[in-house]
């Protein structure tokens, strides 16, 4: 057997492609199988998703379908959607259950908790951007004037809302990433603490590129957060190294 196919934990190279195929596939199943409840759940999952546009413009927030598929390509699209976001828990559980055989006794330990985490943090900031989404609504409405009569195509809106929960999503994980970084020794919290004006300026810059509907409020809703992560992953940094 060639050195190189041996990996830190005594596997071969096949036998880690093996173990990826096998996770993929009990991860792609999973979604699956979600995805059709998701799908069968549509008019409910949609309703969800239309309370910001009712909340932006009460009375007046049905949708315009102007071609004939749209109303399938929607349906298929929440479906997918939410078959990820169901499965996500499994997801993060299998990319886990994956990396665990290379890593040492010490970094195990915090496996779970970091996996728990990013769960947390990745469905906190699909939250925000969900309670933020009526406000943007609000501001792209009043910024184009009063001449405009708005009726949205259920399609460009899913994609906008949806884009926008998953831009959340990843960003609210970073405090996970700053943590991680500090444990692997990239970082160290009196580095992280030495560099905050930069770092403010970054997330503020950040905020503003990333925020997908461009408004004020969603981006100093992402900005706050981030803000407070940065200062939360100093403290845990130095706790975890003590």
């Amino acid at each position: 057997m060639s050195r190189f196919e041996k990996a830190a934990t005594g596997m071969t190279l096949a036998e880690h492609l093996a173990e990826a195929r096998r996770r993929f596939l009990i991860s792609a199943a999973t979604v699956l199988t979600l995805g059709v409840v998701a799908f069968l759940i549509y008019p409910q999952i949609l309703h969800v998703l239309q309370q910001p546009y009712c909340a932006a413009t009460p009375g007046h927030c049905r949708f315009l379908v102007t071609n004939p598929l749209d109303g399938l390509t929607l349906r298929i699209k929440i479906g997918f959607f939410g078959g990820l976001l169901f499965a996500s828990p499994v997801l993060f559980w299998q990319a886990w259950r994956f990396i665990t055989p290379g890593l040492k006794a010490k970094e195990r330990r915090y496996a779970v908790p970091f996996v728990g985490l990013s769960l947390v943090f990745f469905v906190s900031g699909m939250t925000v951007a969900y309670f933020s989404f009526g406000h943007a609504i609000q501001f792209l409405q009043s910024i184009g004037g009063k001449a405009l009569y708005t009726q949205y195509n259920p399609n460009q809106y899913l994609t906008l809302f949806l884009l926008m929960m998953f831009v959340f999503g990843v960003t609210f994980e970073f405090p996970v990433v700053l943590v991680a970084l500090e444990l692997a020794g990239v970082v160290t919290p009196m580095q992280l603490l030495k560099a905050w004006r930069y770092a403010l300026i970054g997330i503020t810059i950040a905020s503003a590129v990333f925020t997908p509907s461009g408004d004020p409020l969603s981006m100093m809703a992402l900005a706050l957060p981030l803000t407070f992560f940065y200062f939360l992953a100093i403290g845990i940094g130095k706790l975890l190294r003590k």
